[in-house]
């Protein structure tokens, strides 16, 4: 089984930054793709960013220029560097990891969520 945490969301204004982390723990497995997921009020959840094992990464077009995603292998942890928030990018912000464990099964687990708040 794996774990997340997810820190760093919060209240900002528009034009501000946060930095969004998610670190899995666990036993007996390896990470493949990390991912950022947000879902906003009455909305269906998307995603944001994602990265590979080997740190290929892929964005939505609504954040490309202005979020970053990043993952740190030693320490299980996926970032996401938000830059030049909008009021639209006011969500729940959902970590998703998929893990290969060592018996050979597939893992998809999600974060609890942090919520970012953009607002003047």
């Amino acid at each position: 089984q794996v774990q997340l945490v997810e820190s760093g969301g919060g209240l900002v204004q528009p034009g501000g930054s946060l930095r969004l982390s998610c670190a899995a723990s666990g036993s007996s497995f390896s990470i493949n793709a990390m991912r950022w997921y947000r879902q906003a009020p009455l909305k269906q959840r998307e995603l944001v960013a994602g990265i590979t094992s080997g740190g290929t990464t892929n964005y939505a077009d609504f954040v490309k220029g202005r979020f970053t995603i990043s993952r740190n292998n030693a320490k299980n942890t996926v970032y996401l560097q938000m830059n030049s928030l909008k009021f639209e990018d006011t969500a729940v912000y959902y970590c998703n990891v998929l893990t290969t464990f060592f018996n050979g099964d597939y893992g998809n687990s999600w974060g609890q969520g942090t919520q970012v708040t953009v607002s003047s």
